[in-house]
């Protein structure tokens, strides 16, 4: 992977820090990317960990300073303070980035004038390579933008694509939000343990291994469904159909597995976060 102009990253925390780490990996020069991150302890470890260069605001950057690619990776309530200062890259080719849940792109086209924008909404996991995000790109996004920003974004996991932008705020509470909700439901299975009579340690141990296990059985079933797979462990009559009763709501075998108590829960769920990200977008 190769980019013929630096790489800018506005903020480097975690996943700024994770997509920039992924970007390296798969053969991106340190010396191509540049971040500016204002507190000086994440700058020293960016610097130490990945040899990459950091200043503490645009204003420090070369004069002739001219990034195929800026990221924006801060908190949505302080882009409107960020943004601006980056204006003056958008007469030189330069697609813009953001990674910031909520924020329009109508918000970038306005701060920034007439600029190539594409919006992204990645997940965690991207901090070990098995992330997963959508985009959306505006009108004046090239083919060749495009191509890099799928690039970029693929080093750190799935990459996929929507014209609609609106879509992204269900993305949001799906995959955006979605961790946070398998590591409810290890909690949730491990105090089901421990009211079954298992010890603290071991319901613990039992459940993260139970997720971490079925979730890498389906990243290598790539050919079967979840649907299948879940039928591969449940026998009629057995235990895991007796479990699975009480989430579905009656039979595990229904034509509508997803209906029942666990997945009218779980559609609540999404949408709430949905919601919640229209409401940010204002």
């Amino acid at each position: 992977m190769t980019a013929a102009r630096p790489l800018l990253v506005v903020g480097g925390g975690k996943m700024g820090g994770a997509l920039m780490a992924g970007w390296i990996s798969r053969g991106i020069p340190a010396a191509d990317i540049f971040v500016v991150e204002p507190n000086p302890d994440n700058a020293a470890a960016l610097v130490r960990n990945h040899g990459l260069t950091a200043v503490a605001s645009a204003d420090d950057l070369d004069a002739d300073f001219s990034p195929e690619l800026v990221m924006f990776a801060v908190k949505p309530q302080v882009m409107a303070d960020v943004v601006p200062a980056y204006r003056k890259f958008t007469e030189a080719d330069t697609v813009f980035l953001s990674i910031a849940a909520g924020t329009p792109i109508a918000f970038f086209e306005d701060s920034l004038g007439g600029a190539a924008i594409v919006r992204t909404m990645p997940n965690t996991p991207a901090a070990v390579g098995r992330g997963v995000s959508v985009a959306c790109a505006n009108a004046r996004v090239s083919d060749a933008q495009q191509k890099l920003c799928h690039d970029l974004l693929t080093a750190v996991g799935q990459v996929h694509w929507v014209e609609d932008e609106d879509l992204l705020h269900a993305v949001t509470g799906l995959s955006g939000s979605g961790p946070a909700y398998v590591f409810h439901l290890v909690e949730c299975l491990a105090r089901a343990g421990r009211a079954a009579g298992l010890s603290d340690e071991l319901a613990t141990a039992l459940a993260r291994a139970t997720v971490e296990g079925a979730g890498e059985l389906l990243h290598r079933s790539a050919t079967e469904t979840p649907e299948v797979l879940r039928r591969n462990v449940t026998s009629p009559g057995g235990t895991t159909a007796a479990g699975l009763t009480v989430l579905m709501g009656g039979d595990p075998n229904k034509d509508n597995p997803a209906d029942g108590p666990l997945g009218d829960l779980m559609t609540a769920c999404v949408a709430a976060a949905a919601k919640r990200s229209r409401d940010l977008a204002g």
